[in-house]
């Protein structure tokens, strides 16, 4: 199969590490012409250095802005008007204890993971729409449906986004705009490997040490026994942008390494 892309242009929300990053450059590859988007100016030129070292004949432009909130949104609308394809990236996750949380905590988390989101998809699909074609991913988690005891809040952000995919595709059926969600496992993104860098550091183990720890304690239902690459997800979303997947739309994709016990 050739994913060709050439001629579209693609927004990928928080794309200057990990996930993001992977899903950028693979769309690059294919041909599409990328925004990165991060949070800090600082960030977006230093991956756009480096993403133009790697792929020179790429056509990529950068946004610095913060998607967690209205106005930061309203920056990248203003500098990046119009997409044939918004891949919803940006988020995070942190470890917490439920008990101790208190109220700013959740309702900032909920801004970043699952309004960035909204509010994206609000501004560019019904552009898409008036198109005729248009590709929207979110980038869920195995977390929306195995809630992590460890971070329920960032769970119950991942089950929203679902619910905002599935909800979304059924609003624009028809239009020639598809909208899936994909749920990455366990990964080797920025977030979970610095995770395990100082999990290793700690015990005076290694990452590769500290990641099997992890699996076998937190993610035992794994069926590939390894963190996942970047790129693996990233091949997922960069199939659900491309034409081949036009009979795609409303659906969790999975790339979780067969985390999730399920045969649907």
């Amino acid at each position: 199969m050739h994913i060709e892309l050439k001629g579209r242009k693609a927004i990928v929300t928080g794309s200057t590490a990990g996930i993001g990053r992977a899903i950028a450059e693979g769309l690059a590859r294919a041909g599409a012409s990328v925004v990165v988007n991060g949070r800090t100016q600082e960030r977006v030129d230093a991956a756009l250095r480096e993403m133009r070292a790697l792929l020179p004949k790429a056509e990529l432009t950068g946004v610095a802005a913060d998607v967690a909130t209205a106005e930061g949104c309203a920056a990248l609308f203003a500098q990046a008007p119009d997409a044939d394809i918004l891949v919803n990236n940006a988020g995070t996750a942190r470890l917490n204890n439920f008990f101790d949380q208190d109220d700013g905590e959740w309702l900032d988390l909920f801004q970043l993971n699952v309004m960035s989101g909204v509010r994206t998809a609000r501004h560019y699909v019904p552009k898409m729409t008036a198109n005729g074609w248009g590709r929207v991913v979110f980038i869920s988690s195995e977390s929306g449906l195995n809630i992590p005891k460890e971070m329920i809040d960032y769970g119950v952000t991942k089950t929203a986004i679902l619910a905002v995919s599935r909800g979304l595709a059924e609003l624009v059926a028809g239009t020639g705009v598809t909208v899936n969600a994909v749920l990455p496992g366990p990964t080797n993104s920025e977030i979970l490997s610095n995770w395990m860098k100082s999990t290793a550091q700690e015990q005076g183990i290694t990452q590769e040490q500290a990641e099997q720890q992890f699996l076998n304690t937190a993610r035992p239902t794994t069926l590939i026994n390894r963190f996942a690459t970047t790129e693996e997800v990233a091949n997922m979303v960069v199939y659900a942008c491309s034409a081949q997947a036009s009979a795609t739309t409303g659906a969790a994709l999975r790339v979780d390494g067969g985390v999730v016990r399920s045969v649907a």
